[in-house]
């Protein structure tokens, strides 16, 4: 694809997700957490319960969305784009460990006027969201961690294979790479045409140095294996069976450490089942929250 064509497809993808976001009654916003402007999608009844929705490593915003929709009714939803990410912008050496982004997210609430949140994050997101909970637990009223790295796996996802033989999948050299990455980050992903995809392996190839040095700043650093005992809010750990970068096996650490863990697994759902099913991953999760209490 041609470099017009792919900044054309770029911004057809933009505005196709931006007026998806904005039928289901998501408005766009931007953010200053100080060491980073954080591009974020916001809705429902500002006085509801609160729920921080976060993407994972080298995904964005768009993939909560159709998720979210479903929530819209009775929480303010909050879906922000994680610095180095989509159009919240990267700058090299600001620092992309669990840590850091879970202090821009508390931030985040702060600047938004959010005391606490039924917190929620996919894959490294679902790390932030742990590490959130342990740095800032009064912020979280509960916990839900999607496919989520961050611990020990029992097993070795074929993306971890791969890592350990130097061949980092979501580093892209060219764009030909992108069909058989793209095919291990979901089972059953949705329909999205050829051209889109073509654009946004495009872009996955442009930022090949920025994910480089987001992935050596979070990947096995400050892992929350020893300290998951101190995790005080309700969890809710969910995997897709044929999730490809992220073992199953990982949820029964999650779910082990945690103290009254509730768990689903989806048999045919790969690493993000909100997006590859979201109506009945959030009809579960609007369970899991009537159960904890979602006014918490």
């Amino acid at each position: 694809m041609s470099g017009v064509r792919t900044a054309l497809a770029g911004r057809l993808y933009a505005a196709a997700t931006g007026a998806e976001a904005r039928a289901y009654g998501l408005r766009e916003r931007r953010v200053d957490v100080g060491d980073a402007t954080l591009a974020v999608l916001e809705g429902g009844p500002a006085d509801a319960p609160a729920a921080v929705l976060l993407h994972g490593y080298s995904a964005d915003r768009v993939v909560w969305v159709r998720f979210a929709r479903h929530l819209l009714r009775d929480h303010r939803v909050v879906v922000p784009e994680l610095a180095g990410h989509g159009a919240s912008g990267f700058t090299t050496g600001a620092g992309y460990s669990a840590a850091a982004q879970a202090d821009r997210v508390a931030v985040l609430m702060d600047r938004l006027g959010i005391d606490a949140a039924h917190v929620a994050g996919n894959s490294m997101g679902g790390f932030v969201a742990a590490t959130l909970a342990l740095s800032h637990p009064e912020r979280v009223r509960s916990l839900l961690l999607s496919d989520a790295v961050g611990v020990s796996s029992p097993e070795p996802s074929e993306a971890e294979l791969l890592i350990r033989d130097g061949r980092n999948p979501f580093l892209l050299d060219h764009a030909g790479d992108f069909p058989a990455f793209y095919a291990m980050t979901m089972a059953r992903p949705p329909f999205l045409p050829g051209f889109l995809r073509s654009a946004i392996a495009a872009d996955h190839v442009a930022r090949r140095e920025q994910l480089a040095e987001i992935f050596a700043d979070f990947h096995g650093v400050g892992t929350l294996d020893d300290r998951l005992g101190e995790v005080v809010a309700p969890t809710l750990v969910m995997w897709g069976e044929e999730d490809r970068l992220v073992h199953p096996s990982t949820a029964t650490t999650w779910a082990a450490g945690i103290a009254g863990a509730r768990s689903v697994r989806y048999p045919g759902l790969g690493h993000m089942p909100m997006l590859e099913a979201p109506g009945r991953v959030a009809a579960d999760y609007r369970a899991f929250l009537a159960e904890v209490g979602a006014g918490r």
